[in-house]
């Protein structure tokens, strides 16, 4: 399993852990994050991200979400 094949699954396997809606955002397109193969299709480590997060638990998903995208060292801000 490559580490982006990994990466994947943590992040998705993470994000689904919230009630919130987490939508990651590259170039013009929009992805959920709970969505492995929308993942598949969108995630590489030399493109910038956006996470967007909304919803009752999204302090705690932004800072569990934060985590997991620094540990496979991707490159994203986390907009409010």
């Amino acid at each position: 399993m490559s580490s982006n094949n990994a990466a994947i699954v943590d992040i998705a396997q993470t994000a689904s852990q919230f009630n919130s809606s987490i939508v990651l955002q590259a170039d013009n397109k929009y992805i959920d994050v709970k969505s492995i193969l929308g993942l598949f299709t969108t995630l590489v480590s030399s493109q910038s991200y956006e996470l967007h997060v909304h919803g009752t638990d999204a302090e705690e998903a932004k800072k569990a979400m934060s985590e997991v995208f620094a540990k496979h060292g991707l490159n994203f801000t986390v907009v409010a």
